[in-house]
């Protein structure tokens, strides 16, 4: 099989990392310079990354696009895709609910096959090796196997209903993101009055506990601005089974205190908690 063209959408921490996976298999991976910081072509060169100027010649060019950003871009994205005609494979691997999904795949399709994505884990740097879970048609489902055969990027399919891969990521990220929340609120309560370090000595009896690693506080802030618009987005799918979303929306709500401190690899413990009561 010859190799394919892929387009990435948009180099963000995660998805400039996926695509450089992709290269490994494929003919070219762009990305599209219009409208991106100079972070983000700092990331796509980095990465060996293929410019373009134009969304449209990113998608003239691309077999296969791969949409990972923020959440609340993904609908807007498609759009654009949906309104040039795109007739490739698009990857929707954005940390969405499943509704939104399948709305982007009834835009794209029948002129683009559409496979749902959803990546758990960390980006594949330094040794992280994360697993993109994709379901749609099996022939498509095989081909983006096959993109990522042999790098970090693990994949697994989970059959061909759209849906099924947004489902799972957040469905972990309900718990993964959330447990890391309640950490800081746990934290924070505990240091008012005095007892944070015994309350981190209690949980370290317990290696399951994150708890026990409250200096992940400080990343979660940093990520709170993509973090909650996710967590809102499980909230959603918790509603749409008939399960309560309060604590997810409650989750959000927390991270939101932290959206000023977005990417700040320097922040400190001591400074997250402080920012949670004094946002």
């Amino acid at each position: 099989m010859d190799q394919p063209t892929v387009g990435i959408l948009h180099p963000g921490s995660m998805g400039a990392a996926v695509a450089a996976c992709a290269t490994a298999n494929a003919a070219a991976v762009l990305w599209c310079e219009a409208g991106r910081s100079d972070a983000s072509a700092a990331r796509a060169a980095e990465f060996r990354l293929t410019p373009v100027p134009a969304l449209h010649e990113l998608l003239d060019r691309s077999d296969i696009v791969i949409s990972l950003c923020p959440p609340a871009a993904a609908e807007g994205l498609a759009h654009d895709v949906a309104a040039y005609g795109f007739t490739g494979v698009f990857v929707e691997a954005n940390a969405i609910n499943p509704e939104r999904t399948r709305r982007i795949a009834t835009l794209l399709e029948p002129d683009a096959i559409v496979v749902d994505g959803g990546v758990v884990g960390s980006p594949p740097v330094h040794g992280k090796t994360p697993t993109l879970y994709v379901s749609g048609p099996s022939d498509t489902t095989a081909r983006i196997e096959a993109l990522f055969a042999g790098t970090a990027v693990q994949t697994k399919a989970l059959g061909t209903e759209v849906g099924k891969a947004s489902a799972l990521k957040l469905s972990y990220a309900s718990f993964q993101k959330t447990s890391r929340v309640l950490v800081a609120l746990a934290v924070g309560m505990a240091r008012e009055h005095g007892v944070d370090q015994e309350l981190i000595e209690v949980a370290s009896r317990r290696t399951d506990s994150y708890l026990s690693e409250p200096q992940y506080v400080a990343k979660t802030a940093a990520r709170a601005w993509r973090w909650g618009p996710e967590l809102e987005e499980a909230a959603d799918a918790l509603a749409a089974a008939g399960l309560p979303p309060e604590m997810l929306h409650a989750a959000a709500t927390t991270l939101a205190r932290w959206h000023d401190v977005k990417d700040d690899g320097e922040l400190t413990l001591t400074d997250a908690l402080d920012r949670l009561v004094h946002p």
